[in-house]
């Protein structure tokens, strides 16, 4: 499989092994999560956290075999030096949706502009099945983000997720027209990449192109990706034309999005002006294809409603 060092930019390295906070202002935080299946149902079996991130305990609204967790970052949001690690397996056919509180902030750089970084590595043994629903990303003007998830799935692992991106706060008027966004998701199955989804801003001349261009962001401060799968070519983990027209009924206006088949994988894709209106349609593009996948209705956290 790639490695964790395949995900971060030369002038990053991981935070394993740094102390909890480096300098005045800064925090390196990191956390490691491990999940198995077990005759008790779906257990967080170990845990292990370093600096301002952790979860508290799974939760069983839908019974055992499913834990719903929760991660905490108290400061909310990353200044110049800040540097968050994730780390999450399913082992044992472990079944886990995984999501956030509230939106991750990405302020404005210091004028040393040391990157801001988050990295999640996600991997899923064979039989296990991850949901990844994290809250929206607000990417400050002037800021110096790097974010970067990957996403490793073995044998018949299952994975659904989202990732939003807010340039800016739309909502007030500010704009990201000065600083540096470079965003990356990966999705291995067995090793090999299915699905690579990058997307690289910075106030220069051809990155404001691509935000303005019609074959980039069309000017919408608001975009997000949704993938789903794999999907099996025939049977019950199959998906048809049928399914496929219903997640397309789902898209609101005015919003660009759409929805298609990217090899084995269900893949929609947002632009628009508002993060609630990407997360309520990738919601109900979830709640049309998790039966499909999971063979389960869906259940909303219960975090999203407070």
């Amino acid at each position: 499989m790639y490695s964790k060092a395949a995900l971060i930019p030369p002038d990053i390295t991981p935070s394993v092994g740094l102390p909890s906070v480096e300098g005045a202002g800064q925090w390196h935080a990191h956390l490691d999560l491990r999940f198995r299946q077990t005759a008790r149902g779906c257990r967080l079996m170990h845990k292990a956290h370093r600096g301002p991130l952790y979860v508290q305990r799974p939760f069983y609204p839908e019974g055992l075999a499913l834990a719903h967790v929760y991660l905490l970052h108290p400061p909310g949001g990353l200044v110049s030096g800040d540097r968050l690690q994730v780390d999450i397996r399913l082992e044992n056919a472990a079944q886990v949706l995984c999501t956030t509180p509230g939106a991750s902030r990405v302020y404005r750089a210091r004028p040393d502009r040391q990157p801001q970084v988050q990295i999640n590595q996600l991997t899923v043994d064979a039989g296990s099945t991850l949901e990844w629903f994290p809250q929206e990303n607000i990417i400050f003007r002037d800021a110096n983000a790097v974010l970067r998830t990957q996403v490793d799935l073995a044998g018949d692992a299952k994975f659904c997720g989202w990732e939003i991106t807010s340039l800016g706060l739309p909502a007030n008027g500010i704009r990201f027209d000065i600083g540096q966004l470079r965003q990356r998701l990966q999705i291995n199955r067995g090793g090999r990449p299915a699905l690579i989804e990058q997307l690289q801003l910075t106030d220069e001349y051809a990155s404001q192109r691509l935000f303005h261009g019609r074959a980039g962001l069309h000017r919408q401060p608001v975009c997000g990706v949704f993938t789903c799968g794999p999907w099996a070519t025939e049977g019950p983990a199959n998906i048809d034309d049928t399914a496929l027209d219903k997640l397309q009924s789902c898209i609101a206006t005015p919003s660009t999005a759409g929805v298609t088949r990217v090899g084995e994988f269900i893949v929609g894709r947002y632009l628009g002006q508002c993060t609630a209106q990407a997360r309520e349609l990738f919601i109900g593009w979830w709640r049309i294809l998790r039966p499909l996948l999971l063979q389960r209705a869906a259940v909303l956290p219960a975090i999203w409603a407070t």
